[in-house]
């Protein structure tokens, strides 16, 4: 995937639009990898790795969107 942080962002957030999984393979506080899965069997097709605040803030929130979805 492009380097590009807003590409990558944008990429993710299809992804999730979509309804299809992804996982996010490492977090640090300055860094994150996201592994891009299959709706079938959860195979990974893609990965996105960004230290980009923006990027980091938007796997944040999307975590935070999936706990409290699973919560109700």
């Amino acid at each position: 995937m492009s380097e590009n942080p807003q590409a990558q962002a944008q990429a993710l957030l299809r992804w999730e639009e979509n309804g299809a999984p992804w996982r996010v393979l490492e977090r640090t506080p300055s860094h994150a990898t996201v592994a891009l899965l299959t709706c079938d069997d959860g195979t990974e097709v893609d990965r996105l790795a960004s230290s980009d605040p923006s990027f980091l803030a938007l796997i944040d929130h999307l975590l935070r969107t999936a706990e409290s979805t699973s919560e109700d």
